[in-house]
């Protein structure tokens, strides 16, 4: 709702419907407006672009950690041994997590 900061102020008894009674009528107005939609209904309509894959499988070769690699135990990515930040207890830290 904009408001002209130009016009004449009006006291509340000059003014009809003030107060209390006109927010409720305005709350109530607005509570009518809003549409109850089904998130799972919506989500089922979506369809992505191009081929079904839902059939597909995907083959992902995993490959272990290396030598000079280490698993950071604060954000748990693998990270090269330069970015080492500090070792504790046999626990590694990458320098991201250390900053």
């Amino acid at each position: 709702m904009s408001v002209d900061y130009d016009a004449p102020r009006v006291t509340p008894e000059e003014e009809p419907n003030s107060g209390f009674e006109e927010l409720k009528t305005e709350k109530s107005g607005r509570r009518e407006a809003i549409a109850d939609v089904d998130e799972t209904e919506l989500a089922d309509s979506f369809e992505l672009p191009g081929a079904d894959l839902s059939n597909e499988e995907l083959l992902i070769q995993v490959v272990p950690v290396q030598a000079d690699e280490f698993t950071c135990m604060s954000c748990f990515l693998v990270h090269h041994r330069s970015q080492l930040a500090r070792e504790k207890d046999g626990r590694k830290y990458c320098k991201e997590c250390e900053s």
